[in-house]
């Protein structure tokens, strides 16, 4: 953090030089870090009203000099190759557009992080499927970050949507006040085959058994490593945080051998992992979440390092799907940039 800090103080000494180097390049970045770096663990045992001001602040903070951070190393690239081919003037043109890009960069990231999930309706078929319409919720990260009156909203949005089932995707509440509010919000949501989910990496992360009862008073029929045989004939299969519960492709496969493959399926995985497994199987269709499609750029790239599959529909074999969702809102950062969030509604319908 203190780096980032500095090379972005040290660009605005270049374009400022009369600031002196002081200021921009040391006090300040050194000044912003502790301030960051304190609030971001102070706020993660205090839920006040000034501790979410807080919070926000420092959060966003985080998410921006990230954003700033990505874009300085861009225009000094961006300098040094023209200056390398001896164009005049740079400092004076260049300075002012980062400015304004940085500036730009900043209200589209905190619009996307305040403005409400879209809704996005994906088509999948599946054979031998009864029809169906489920929405899926991931990666809300209620709590301090996340307010109730943004979860009731974006939950009567998805009610009116009129599914016939709920899937929950994990990363759901994180820490702060009103956590039984939040569970009943969602208990709330009534659809005829009901509400099924998964445990997210955060689950374990905030403490395995409150994250479990949380589960239980939202109404989620959790599964953890299990299936579930829907009233319409659905089995819907749940598994572990693949990463956090140290699920192995061989643990998986025993899972979904002991699903029936004549009958249609859908595995609910928070971590679009093991994929091959799915596939193998035959799963025609995976739902995931977790990677929040990067949230921020440049962010995105980074993510993709690590996860073959970031953000949309997958074909992951001959038979199988995957949809992998941006996630319902945010974590840390209240920022979204060129990573919208959403709440999929999943249209299923077989093919006979």
């Amino acid at each position: 953090m203190l780096l980032m800090h500095i090379v972005i103080g040290g660009w605005f000494f270049f374009l400022f030089p009369g600031l002196g180097w002081k200021m921009p390049v040391v006090l300040l970045p050194l000044l912003l870090t502790v301030f960051t770096a304190w609030t971001l663990s102070y706020t993660r045992t205090h839920y006040g009203t000034l501790d979410s001001i807080l919070y926000y602040v420092s959060y966003t903070w985080l998410g921006l000099i990230f954003i700033f951070f990505s874009l300085v190393i861009i225009f000094t690239l961006l300098l040094f190759i023209l200056n390398i081919c001896h164009v005049s003037h740079v400092r004076a043109v260049l300075g002012p557009i980062s400015l304004l890009v940085m500036f730009a960069a900043a209200i589209l990231a905190v619009w996307g992080g305040f403005a409400e999930p879209k809704i996005k309706h994906i088509y999948i078929t599946i054979p031998g499927a009864p029809k169906m319409t489920a929405a899926v919720i991931s990666d809300s990260h209620l709590g301090i970050g996340v307010s109730r009156a943004r979860w009731q909203k974006a939950l009567a949005r998805l009610q009116a949507e009129q599914p016939d089932a709920v899937f929950v995707l994990g990363d759901v509440f994180e820490y702060g006040r009103n956590r039984e509010q939040y569970a009943r919000a969602l208990a709330d949501v009534k659809t005829p085959l009901g509400t099924y989910g998964v445990l997210g990496n955060h689950e374990y992360y905030v403490g395995l058994e409150n994250s479990v009862d949380f589960y239980k008073q939202a109404g989620i029929e959790l599964l953890q490593n299990q299936t579930a045989v829907l009233p319409n004939g659905m089995q819907v299969i749940g598994v572990k945080d693949i990463r956090t519960a140290h699920v192995s492709a061989q643990r998986l496969d025993q899972l979904l051998t002991h699903t029936n493959p004549n009958a249609p399926r859908i595995l609910l995985s928070h971590q679009p992992l093991l994929t091959g497994s799915a596939a193998a199987h035959n799963i025609p269709l995976m739902l995931s979440g977790h990677t929040h499609a990067g949230q921020i750029w440049p962010f995105n790239y980074l993510v993709k390092l690590h996860y073959p599959y970031v953000y949309g529909l997958y074909s992951i074999g001959p038979k199988s799907k995957l949809y992998v969702t941006s996630g319902m809102f945010y974590w840390g950062m209240p920022l979204r940039l060129f990573a919208p969030a959403e709440i999929p509604i999943v249209h299923i319908q077989g093919n006979d």
